[in-house]
């Protein structure tokens, strides 16, 4: 049996939990939380031990740190000077170059392998917590820790979750996931906060499915990306910079009405969102519009739900 400590319950820590139970393979899971939520894992057996001392976690084969980067980043310098040989620590957070710096500060006879998991949901907690929210995701580790002895036993423990594995360098992978993670973040709240409101008229009542999608992830909760923008700030501020630049060349062929020039930019942005991989699960599942056209009479709406619930569909999202 494979003792495993998970500090932080959340949407991560807990779909981790919830995988590992699944598996085919023993484990014994503590996990650390706040007391609600570290009560309610154990109380519906996602965990099999609660503690409620991060240093009680040293007990544990396996430590996994799911909590906000800054709180991530403190119980990473506490407890891995007190590691033993071979035992890991791994932490799950947006940026990887701080933790790596902080590492190689400490001086510890374990392991740690710095990880980050490609996945997750537009809404966190345990409540969203899925034991197939890593199913065909990448899962990043830190090429660091490619030749450890312990990464072998780490890396097994990673594909039960059902993830793809890709080791990866932590200061490229800042510089990486600043492009198609931290600007998208910031780009998706810059959008939505560029709409016009006022007594006459409100944008957000034309907004359609494309405005919607490019947006979703606007409404993430700002308490998570606020130590993500302190610790990779050089690589954001940077994404960003080339990002407005791209803007103002676009702002002067449409002035300047470059259209050939506007059409290669059209055609290079197709090319290279074709070769987003499609197999592999991201930060946010599809979205697919199913439009209907019914009748403006009495019962029509009724119909069209009394099928859906005949056939157990589940309606997310409703507009007439």
């Amino acid at each position: 049996m494979i003792s495993i400590s998970i500090l932080g319950l959340g949407l991560i820590g807990g779909s981790i939990a919830k995988a590992l139970k699944n598996s085919k393979q023993d484990f014994e899971i503590t996990g650390y939380d706040k007391p609600a939520s570290a009560d309610l894992a154990f109380d519906l057996k996602i965990i099999d031990n609660k503690i409620t001392s991060v240093s009680d976690s040293l007990d544990s084969e396996i430590i996994f740190l799911c909590l906000p980067t800054n709180l991530s980043l403190q119980y990473l310098k506490e407890l891995a000077p007190h590691l033993k040989e071979n035992q890991i620590i791994s932490d799950v957070s947006g940026v990887k170059g701080i933790f790596e710096k902080e590492w190689q500060k400490i001086k510890s006879v374990g392991c740690y392998v710095g990880g980050h998991p490609m996945t997750g949901k537009e809404k966190g907690g345990l409540e969203n917590s899925d034991s197939l929210l890593f199913e065909n995701s990448l899962y990043l580790l830190s090429e660091k820790s490619k030749n450890l002895s312990c990464i072998t036993k780490f890396t097994e423990i990673i594909r039960l979750l059902g993830a793809r594995i890709r080791f990866v360098d932590p200061y490229l992978h800042d510089k990486i996931i600043a492009y198609v993670s931290h600007l998208p973040q910031v780009l998706a709240v810059s959008l939505v906060n560029c709409l016009e409101e006022n007594d006459d008229i409100n944008y957000t009542d034309f907004a359609a499915g494309g405005f919607r999608d490019l947006t979703r992830i606007a409404s993430s909760e700002f308490n998570l990306w606020e130590p993500v923008f302190l610790y990779n700030k050089d690589e954001i501020t940077s994404a960003i910079e080339k990002l407005v630049f791209k803007l103002e060349s676009a702002k002067r062929m449409i002035d300047k009405e470059a259209n050939e020039s506007l059409r290669n930019e059209f055609l290079l942005s197709r090319k290279k969102r074709e070769a987003i991989p499609s197999n592999i699960k991201g930060f946010l599942n599809p979205v697919y519009d199913v439009f209907i056209y019914a009748e403006d009479k009495p019962g029509s709406l009724f119909r069209l739900t009394e099928t859906l619930f005949r056939n157990s569909i589940n309606i997310k999202d409703l507009e007439l």
